[in-house]
């Protein structure tokens, strides 16, 4: 699953620590979710959206179901 988890971190000048603390995972989570080789359960992925103040969709999105460019 793609995502703009790193971007959004970048963008508020977040370590992958300082993420990892205030979603209350691992370190070694927030750079596997970043790199895509792990998906994150359907409550982290809440927590994520509430942190950032998004919806999961603008987040993550689904490779499948991405429309060309």
């Amino acid at each position: 699953m793609n995502n703009r988890l790193r971007v959004l971190r970048a963008e508020r000048a977040w370590s992958q620590q300082d993420l990892a603390e205030r979603l209350e995972v691992s370190r070694q989570s927030v750079n596997a979710i970043e790199t895509g080789r792990y998906d994150p359960s359907l409550p982290l992925a809440f927590r994520i959206a509430d942190l950032f103040g998004m919806t999961i969709e603008d987040i993550f999105q689904n490779p499948s179901k991405e429309t060309p460019q």
